[in-house]
């Protein structure tokens, strides 16, 4: 009875990842998505546990409650903004939990042949995938540089290190019973993870975490065929393949290539982008904001990474209450890049509850910008800038943007004129037509918030 209801549990564990990814397309459709998932999840876990293998649920047991006595808590302690570290984290967690198991079925049963192949890109894929997405995850905490840490000949000795690591893999393949190679296999693995991401910048940590995603999601596949489990080579191929396409969507959003972003240390800082503070820019106080917010009838807001930051996403769903109920037509503009991870500026509005049909992706808005009385960009930096489009000596040539400029009126809330994650100054700062907002975007967001308030009681 036991043998026979588990396969059938793992289908429908399967149906249920699948129907995950499809609901979770669109924001309206993703908590249904969600659900699905856990539900499939659930299943799976159910069926793993009826297996025949499994002798000893004392350890699992304890490893259960171990597990949800640290991620209930990382689950609500966490905030929004922090999405793209957590998502990092467990990145990390998953990548090692299928490299340590693919290490013990080597000790265990050294496998030959297809099963060993398996089970070298398993942990080649795990060990490199822990270490890069911790190092992922420092760069997005700004634990570590969120600059690209370079040297010369940084790209030869990388692709040299995982030759090496290849080879190994290779030898291990042909003559298993050479388990002294096995640890320096780990290693010159895990090593090449730190060092795959050492060299890029914090601008392109969005693609970096999708790549992860499907390099964990390959071990996991690959974990399948070394333990016979139909349902992990399904449901590890999904989160492969879906982080891969979209890796490719994001390169395309940045007009870049995958080796562009892996080896091109894209993000160094600009020698002109430390003399942005010596040119003059126009200021506004929130009272000067607010009168010229008062009168436009079409208002589009862009945020960005600093809206995270200062968790300025309540706020914004204020003011966009305060003006919508004056007529004003008020949408958000979302860049496919904005913010530290694919879908950050999403998950953040409508944490705020702001209405789905207000967010409009790049291609839909951009022509409604000429018309647009006011672009308000909080906290967005390289998705506007202008020098995407009319400089080809930038770094970030030919990069999709959203169009900003085209705007009657532009204003920009920003801490100060550092530039963004690429390290390049922005033009869009320097037009006359764009006033500069100075301060946290919360704050400066109430501020226009009371003042709106103020001039709507004046009337």
């Amino acid at each position: 009875m036991t043998e026979s209801l588990y396969p059938a549990l793992y289908i429908l564990a399967a149906a249920g990842f699948i129907l995950a990814i499809k609901w979770m397309n669109s924001p309206v459709t993703a908590r249904r998505g969600v659900i699905a998932g856990e539900i499939g999840m659930l299943l799976a876990v159910i069926g793993t546990l009826l297996r025949h293998e499994v002798i000893n649920y004392e350890w699992i047991l304890i490893a259960f409650f171990i597990g949800s006595a640290l991620g209930v808590p990382l689950a609500y302690l966490m905030p929004m903004t922090a999405v793209p570290q957590r998502t990092a984290f467990s990145h990390a967690c998953g990548a090692l939990a299928s490299a340590l198991i693919g290490t013990a079925e080597y000790y265990r049963h050294m496998p030959h042949g297809f099963a060993m192949g398996a089970l070298v890109l398993e942990t080649l894929l795990g060990f490199l995938t822990f270490t890069a997405s911790l190092m992922a995850f420092g760069k997005l905490q700004e634990i570590l540089p969120t600059r690209p840490m370079t040297y010369k000949g940084q790209n030869y000795v990388n692709l040299g290190l995982f030759g090496f690591a290849v080879a190994v893999g290779i030898t291990l393949i042909l003559s298993p019973e050479r388990t002294w190679l096995f640890p320096i296999f780990t290693v010159l693995s895990l090593v090449f993870g730190v060092l795959l991401i050492v060299p890029i910048g914090g601008a392109d940590m969005p693609t970096v975490i999708a790549l992860l995603n499907s390099y964990a999601g390959l071990s996991a596949s690959a974990m399948g065929f070394v333990l016979n489990n139909k349902l992990l080579i399904v449901a590890g191929a999904l989160d492969g393949s879906s982080g891969f396409i979209l890796s490719v969507i994001m390169c395309r959003a940045m007009n870049r290539s995958f080796s562009n972003v892996l080896f091109g240390a894209f993000g160094a800082i600009q020698s002109n982008a430390t003399q942005a503070v010596q040119r003059p820019v126009r200021s506004a106080s929130p009272e000067e904001a607010a009168e010229i917010l008062d009168a436009a009838r079409s208002i589009i807001i862009i945020p960005g990474y600093g809206m995270a930051v200062a968790q300025a996403q309540h706020k914004l769903r204020e003011m966009f209450d305060v003006l919508c109920r004056r007529g004003v037509d008020v949408r958000f503009a979302i860049h496919p890049v904005a913010g530290r991870m694919p879908g950050h500026m999403n998950v953040l509005l409508a944490e705020a509850d702001v209405p789905y049909d207000r967010l409009a992706e790049m291609d839909e808005i951009n022509s409604e910008f000429p018309r647009a009385d006011v672009a308000l960009v909080i906290g967005a930096n390289d998705v506007v800038n202008p020098a995407a489009k009319t400089d080809k000596n930038s770094p970030i040539a030919g990069m999709p943007i959203l169009n900003a400029y085209e705007a009657r009126t532009i204003m920009v809330i920003k801490r100060s004129m550092s530039p963004g994650f690429a390290g390049i100054d922005n033009e869009l700062y320097y037009m006359d037509k764009t006033l500069m907002l100075f301060g946290d975007a919360k704050a400066f967001v109430a501020s226009l918030v009371k003042e709106l308030n103020a001039n709507a009681g004046g009337r």
